[in-house]
């Protein structure tokens, strides 16, 4: 157990900040790195992710510690093809070079504002985001993290119609805070939090008729309906795609029964389904979005809302802080990173490089799943947000651990290996792209044999 000594704190800080500072690191400071990691995890952060690993990694000695594009290195030098992707968050690669460059020149003006002055990188960011994302999308709320962002569109939903009701889907993952949670549609991550925020309504996602229904059975007995949140695409579900029109639909309903359509594009905008955002597939504008992951360029955390003009009502404008007050959200170093991410992946066309290479994997992968039809039984997704889907999870996650024991990193959803997702960087190369699917190959094949399949 620690005890606090403030002596001992300060030898372990300057300790750990020679490690960082340092270029190279000696065996023995390596080894007592992974022993410190261990220890700490169990002592400090949590003993269950030791046993919980996405990775499917049986060895606690892989500590990360560098990266760069499409790969990572733990602290001896292995390197691991980047497939996984961070659930999202390195469409752009590790550290990109263009990236880092402009978040190292804020770094040496200023890091974080003082939150009277006005911070003009904020509203630069604001403007740019407005011109990336479809229709009359304007006005702008940074955040730091995926299910804050979340609460703020559900909070400004409130605002803005006056109603207290929430519609979302079964299956759909929005974050785990409060909130965030009460709109989740799967079971395992509600129930130890129950009761939560009672007026919400779930119903099957990609049925626009059973939505339809639950918002006009909540208006005829007088309650009235704040907001619809979907994901365009359900990631964490397993990639579950809609059917073609469905998005429009749900435009339509909102708009006939005055709710605020939310589209969560946290893992689905910024170019990651092979569109800047998921909702230009069926050409429709939400009254609030949501963007993360892969915003801050894989540097920096940084999320958000935007919202049509009709959103941000009077009240919002006379006290900017009723949404909420989040001391970093949109912090000059944040921001630096997502104008230069904007301007990365316009300038290489980021989007339609993942939509180019999605389409490759799932050309390989349509191959795989003729070749092994009783291993591999679907694969589904739109750009680099992809899913292959195995007869039960133990076999999802024997394929996971046989890539890992190959140095490609991939993982199922967070509780459940049938589906595994594949969600690489965009930069990853058609050489390293051939190399994975090869080990993806082989990781079947031993599956294939150790299941009698």
């Amino acid at each position: 157990m620690t005890v606090c000594n403030k002596e001992l704190a300060l030898k372990e800080a300057k300790r750990v900040v020679g490690y960082i500072e340092s270029e190279a690191l000696t065996k023995e400071q390596k080894d007592t790195i992974v022993k410190d990691s261990i220890a700490n995890f169990n002592e400090n952060v949590n003993p269950g992710w030791l046993e919980y690993r996405k990775s499917v990694s049986t060895d606690a000695a892989f500590v990360e510690w560098t990266d760069s594009l499409d790969h990572f290195e733990d602290l001896y030098g292995t390197q691991f093809i980047d497939c996984l992707g961070g659930f999202g968050i390195f469409t752009a690669g590790h550290r990109n070079p263009a990236i880092l460059k402009t978040v190292k020149a804020q770094l040496d003006k200023y890091a974080l504002h003082s939150q009277e002055l006005l911070d003009p990188l904020r509203g630069y960011l604001a403007k740019l985001t407005a011109m990336i994302t479809p229709g009359d999308l304007q006005y702008c709320f940074f955040t730091n993290g995926g299910a804050e962002a979340v609460e703020m569109a559900l909070k400004l939903a409130r605002l803005a119609t006056g109603g207290r009701w929430y519609i979302s889907t079964t299956g759909a993952f929005h974050g785990k805070s409060m909130g965030a949670i009460s709109m989740g549609g799967k079971g395992a991550y509600r129930e130890d939090y129950t009761p939560m925020i009672q007026q919400v309504q779930h119903v099957e996602y990609g049925n626009a008729d059973a939505m339809e229904t639950a918002i006009k059975n909540l208006q005829t007995v007088g309650e009235k309906v704040a907001g619809v949140i979907i994901e365009p695409i359900q990631g964490e579900a397993g990639v579950i795609i809609p059917p073609a029109g469905y998005l429009k639909a749900v435009r339509a309903i909102c708009d006939k029964y005055g709710v605020a359509m939310i589209c969560d594009e946290i893992q689905t905008g910024m170019g990651r389904t092979g569109t800047m955002f998921r909702c230009e597939v069926e050409d429709i504008t939400p009254d609030i979005m949501t963007y993360g992951k892969a915003f801050g360029g894989g540097i920096m955390p940084i999320t958000g809302i935007i919202a049509r003009p009709c959103m941000w009502v009077d009240k919002l404008i006379e006290n900017p802080w009723i949404l909420g007050s989040p001391t970093f959200g949109g912090n000059p170093l944040a921001c630096s990173a997502a104008i230069s991410t904007i301007a990365y992946m316009l300038e290489n066309d980021i989007p339609g490089m993942a939509k180019e290479k999605g389409d490759y994997i799932m050309g390989k992968l349509e191959e795989l799943k003729k070749k092994y039809p009783t291993v591999l039984k679907e694969y589904r997704g739109a750009g680099l947000l992809i899913c292959m889907e195995f007869p039960e999870a133990e076999v999802g996650y024997a394929v996971t651990k046989g890539l890992f024991d190959r140095h490609v990193m991939v993982a199922g959803t967070l509780v459940n290996a049938k589906t595994v997702r594949i969600e690489p960087p965009a930069v990853l190369t058609y050489e390293s792209i051939d190399k994975v699917v090869k080990c993806l190959d082989e990781s079947i094949a031993d599956a294939k044999k150790e299941f009698k399949l």
